[in-house]
């Protein structure tokens, strides 16, 4: 029998997991968002209800997955329905704990997917790395099902190694982007094309599946080459870039030594 799958949140995060729970055989019954909008978007997508009134969540569903912003999971999770004793909740978030949902569902867990979302890009779901924990040993081997059918990669991680997942996640890949958006800007600037940059941007991330980072750094901090670190500081006449220059330069230096 499908289960009966309600999304709470219409993000990047929960258009790409209910397409893919879709594509798996889940029933996707509604998507909850705070705007009729958000909502209707993946709905329309889905071929699915949609509401923007949280008291109008469907009540019938098997799992609920609470796929939101993390300063917002608590307040939503406190405002919605209580759910029947057989549904499972589960929220996607790395950074948040699995105690939040305590006091507001008696099976529960986290289903959190390590990887970026964009809506105008399709990922591969199936090797989408998804970190499991559940409230129980009953919910964690549920947990285990649902996500081994999205994909070949499933953990169980504790919410405090969670954490640090996550935040080594924002090293690797937002800020990791931030610092591409600046190269494309400083390019674009002088009238370069930000594409050149494209070979060396593939060559550093295959360096990462054949090298440990610290072996293949490479420029000139780890030279410590001042006049090139002096000269690309007066190129920059952002204070705010110019710090983070002269602060990830101390970084690998002082990482080197």
């Amino acid at each position: 029998m499908k289960k009966k799958v309600v999304f709470i949140g219409a993000g990047n995060v929960a258009t790409h997991l209910a397409m893919a729970m879709k594509d798996a055989g889940y029933d996707i019954l509604q998507v909850y968002s705070r705007t009729t909008d958000s909502a209707q978007t993946p709905a329309n997508a889905l071929r699915c209800e949609f509401t923007d009134r949280i008291e109008h969540i469907v009540a019938d569903a098997d799992l609920y997955v609470f796929a939101l912003k993390d300063d917002a999971i608590a307040d939503v999770i406190a405002s919605t329905p209580p759910p029947s004793n057989k549904s499972l909740w589960v929220h996607t978030s790395g950074s948040v704990p699995l105690s939040v949902f305590e006091g507001y569902a008696e099976r529960y867990g986290v289903i959190y997917p390590l990887q970026t979302f964009s809506k105008q890009r399709q990922v591969e779901f199936g090797e989408i790395p998804l970190l499991i924990e559940g409230s129980s040993r009953e919910v964690d081997g549920e947990l285990m099902e649902i996500a081994g059918s999205l994909s070949r990669s499933v953990s169980r991680m504790s919410s405090g190694e969670r954490q640090y997942l996550h935040l080594a996640a924002v090293f690797a890949n937002n800020f990791v982007n931030s610092m591409y958006d600046v190269a494309s800007h400083i390019l674009e600037e002088q009238g370069i094309d930000p594409q050149l940059l494209r070979p060396l941007i593939d060559e550093t991330a295959r360096k990462f599946f054949d090298l440990y980072p610290h072996s293949a750094q490479t420029g000139p901090a780890i030279r410590n080459d001042r006049k090139v670190i002096d000269r690309h500081l007066a190129l920059i006449d952002d204070p705010a870039i110019q710090e983070v220059y002269s602060l990830i330069t101390s970084i690998i230096q002082n990482k080197q030594s």
